[in-house]
């Protein structure tokens, strides 16, 4: 028996809160910056785009730029191509994957030897691995990866390539959606109730282009007196929606048991990353992490 389309959706979901906490060691924990500091890259910035750029080849800050969607041209091509001067692309996809386990390892502890990460990886890659390519360019380029043998390695590599089928989702979501990738900052701000000013330093927001972005969706009629307007709320959830939607194909590999098993091996796993702390709770990847720290 197949899973409705909404179940679908919400499986999808539920894996995404339990899978980015393991991706995004790779941004917030310390030991994937040793990482990059020791292959030649400069600053937290080189750093990120390095790695996150580099299944790509030696992308420059255009094509960087429109597959990332929501960062500052100027951010981009600050980092982008300079940083291939400093370590080649196969150098940053090698120190992201040790900087990754390490963070992992030192946040999971003897659980990372253990069988649930192993069983966990086999799921994830499987799902990974099947996961529809088309219109999904950032996805395609990290699927092109060898996968890794380690079984925390294997997990973490997997959990990213889940996370940027799901971005691809999302972003044609939101062209669709005629959202800007400025403006989509904004707008989930606006309905989460993030502070503006994590996007300051997280998205190079000023007080300018907040305003000029926020007084975009005014015009539109989705945010009214700086909440969103029922107008809003509607497109919110319909690019939410859409997006669990399309991710939800990257799971038809799995049986409804599979799906459920894999769940249930990620809570402690991913309960244990967040606990750790290095993931900030208010963060611009759309992500409620306080729920994760409510968990037993």
């Amino acid at each position: 028996m197949r899973i409705s389309t909404p179940s679908r959706g919400a499986v999808a979901r539920d894996l995404w809160r339990l899978l980015e906490p393991i991706h995004a060691v790779v941004y917030f924990a310390p030991e994937p910056l040793e990482e990059f500091r020791a292959v030649g890259y400069r600053g937290f910035w080189m750093g990120y785009f390095a790695g996150r750029a580099a299944p790509l080849g030696s992308a420059g800050a255009d094509i960087v730029h429109a597959l990332f969607y929501n960062f500052a041209y100027a951010r981009v091509s600050r980092a982008v191509p300079a940083a291939w001067s400093f370590a080649p692309p196969n150098e940053a996809l090698q120190a992201r994957v040790r900087g990754s386990v390490r963070a992992l390892g030192r946040a999971l502890g003897p659980a990372a030897d253990g069988a649930a990460v192993a069983r966990a990886a086999e799921l994830a890659t499987r799902a990974a691995q099947s996961a529809p390519l088309e219109g999904r360019a950032l996805f395609a380029a990290n699927r092109s990866l060898p996968v890794p043998q380690e079984p925390l390695a294997r997990l973490w590599q997997a959990a990213t390539l889940l996370r940027e089928h799901r971005g691809d989702g999302h972003v044609a979501a939101l062209v669709a959606a005629r959202i800007a990738g400025r403006e989509s900052h904004v707008l989930h701000a606006t309905a989460s109730g993030i502070p503006r000013d994590v996007y300051t330093p997280a998205r190079d927001f000023d007080e300018a282009e907040w305003t000029s972005r926020r007084d975009s969706l005014k015009q539109r009629r989705l945010i009214e007196d700086d909440q969103l307007s029922r107008r809003g709320h509607r497109l919110k959830a319909r690019i939410e929606e859409r997006t669990d939607q399309l991710a939800a194909t990257a799971y038809d590999a799995l049986t409804i048991s599979e799906t459920d098993e894999l769940a249930r091996l990620l809570r402690p796993l991913t309960h244990a990353v967040v606990r750790e702390g290095d993931i900030p709770l208010d963060n611009a990847m759309g992500l409620n992490l306080r729920e994760s720290l409510d968990q037993p």
